[in-house]
């Protein structure tokens, strides 16, 4: 599935945005440089561009005053850092979030399960989830990442949704994935990678979204209508993309070997009319036969089975070097350094997966705080149009134009169809039209204009009314992370283009 493309052309943009563009393209290819220590205003910029989504007005002052040091020791204990209430208040009001997902399910979902239901009927309660649900997950996300205080938090929940990608296109998961977020990623987003390998096993969305809701042991006596065969999907996703990586070790016996064992691991949609919780184990389905796992055999039977198979693979060494790699790719470089990952793999088998020692390891590290790897990573669509909202301090009141534009930059939230989810590296992202696109992006955010901050279907302000953004409030708030010769440059152009220049240029797609 790709997201819908938007044309633009290059005579929709005023020419000193056209010629910075290219710009832009050189100067995120250029090498970064390289040899003093990153200044204590540097390594303010650092930590809110790595650990956060970009600084908000005066938070570049704030981290200053405090240190890197506290910053960091803060964010990795997000329950020490009080959620504004306005932010709880906005929350609570969405009613789709405070939801079961078996109340989800039983309020949206019947037609969808009904064999009597035509497919006029299936198709309304797929719009009505997507008119009414949809539109809630996305602005809690996006709400989330542009105000909550807990930034590392929220860097590290898009970090594992993405890593244990759903895609929400797919029927039943557009009715799950906001619990998905809320209760089987954030929760475990900073604690131990068991804990979450488990919660998302578990979870209805991840097991309808690669069938193995449907798998069943060959032969079993449950074995039968749309149940009536081993499904090796999630599998082979939960060996190849959540753990062990796909040069980890296994081979497609083990593929086989862990769907039987998962036979059986299914949601109960009976149970959930009564409101019980989705997630069952159907004996009725398992493979009950003998196995061996990764060279293991199991001593479990039945449902422990399971949950034995996710204690080796959480535990695996390939699954520690995976998700090192990982990790320093998105916090430190697209090519990180193997001695770095090596430390990090080291750490995640000497804690037995704790995900906040394995990070507290990353970025006590030189290889964090290297000036090489300051500024020099491009930042993702979603990194880009979240770190915009948070530099402007744009209020999210309406999610859809952010996520319109996501969709144009191609990363629109939840909207990655296969399992692997979306790349962070600057290869999958900076090419000219992407620019063009953030370009626009940037001009339409600063004008004052910005439907994002309106409510749906509200017009626009006057030319009076509207408040564009103010440049040299910008540039205060940006501090380091726009270079001198750029600030030159801005003050030298049109006021009317100064804010959108920033936004727009080079810099700025930095972090």
């Amino acid at each position: 599935m790709r997201p819908f493309r938007q044309a633009i052309r290059p005579a929709m943009l005023p020419a000193i945005l056209r010629q910075r563009c290219l710009l832009v393209l050189l100067a995120c290819c250029a090498a970064s440089a390289t040899g003093a220590d990153l200044s204590p205003q540097e390594r303010a910029l650092h930590v809110l561009d790595r650990l956060a989504y970009g600084p908000r007005p005066g938070d570049l002052e704030q981290v200053e005053k405090m240190g890197a040091k506290r910053y960091i020791e803060l964010q990795l204990h997000p329950e020490r850092i009080p959620l504004p209430q306005d932010l709880q208040a906005q929350l609570a009001a969405l009613p789709g979030l405070q939801m079961t997902p078996a109340q989800l399910f039983v309020d949206y979902g019947p037609p969808s399960f009904d064999k009597n239901a035509s497919k006029e009927e299936k198709q309304a309660a797929r719009q009505r989830a997507g008119s009414e649900l949809t539109p809630q997950f996305h602005l809690a996300r996006l709400l989330q990442a542009t105000e909550s205080p807990r930034q590392l938090q929220e860097v590290m929940t898009e970090f594992w949704a993405n890593h244990f990608n759903v895609f929400e296109g797919k029927e039943w998961v557009r009715y799950w994935v906001g619990d998905y977020e809320k209760n089987a990623i954030r929760p475990y987003a900073l604690g131990n990678f068991r804990d979450l390998l488990g919660a998302v096993a578990h979870h209805p969305a991840m097991l309808y979204y690669l069938d193995n809701w449907l798998s069943s042991g060959v032969g079993t006596p449950g074995a039968r209508g749309n149940f009536k065969g081993l499904n090796e999907n999630y599998a082979r996703e939960l060996m190849e993309l959540h753990t062990l990586g796909v040069d980890g070790g296994y081979r497609q016996a083990d593929v086989i070997t862990l769907a039987r064992i998962l036979s059986g691991w299914t949601i109960d949609v009976n149970a959930m009319k009564g409101g019980a919780a989705p997630f069952s184990f159907n004996a009725a389905r398992h493979d009950a036969a003998p196995k061996v796992f990764l060279g293991k055999p199991l001593a479990a039977r039945g449902y422990q089975e399971g949950e034995a198979a996710l204690d080796i693979l959480a535990s695996h060494p390939s699954t520690a070097r995976f998700i090192a790699t990982q990790l320093a790719q998105y916090f430190v470089a697209d090519k990180p350094d193997p001695a770095l990952v090596q430390k990090l793999s080291q750490t995640f088998l000497a804690t037995h997966g704790d995900i906040r020692a394995v990070l507290q390891t990353l970025f006590d590290s030189p290889q964090f705080w290297s000036r090489a790897n300051y500024q020099t990573q491009f930042k993702t669509p979603y990194q880009f149009v979240v770190s915009a909202l948070r530099a402007t301090a744009t209020p999210v009141v309406n999610p859809r134009p952010v996520n319109g534009a996501l969709g144009q930059f191609g990363m629109p939230l939840y909207g990655w169809l296969t399992p692997e989810g979306y790349k962070y590296s600057e290869e999958a992202w900076l090419n000219p039209d992407a620019l063009l696109r953030r370009i626009n992006f940037a001009g339409g955010l600063v004008n004052g204009k910005s439907p994002i901050a309106r409510a749906d279907g509200a017009p626009p302000p006057s030319n009076a009314d509207a408040r564009p953004a103010d440049p040299q409030q910008l540039l205060a708030t940006l501090g380091p992370a726009i270079a001198p010769d750029s600030v030159q440059k801005i003050n030298a152009a049109p006021p009317n283009l100064q804010a959108g220049l920033i936004l727009g240029g080079p810099d700025f797609m930095k972090r």
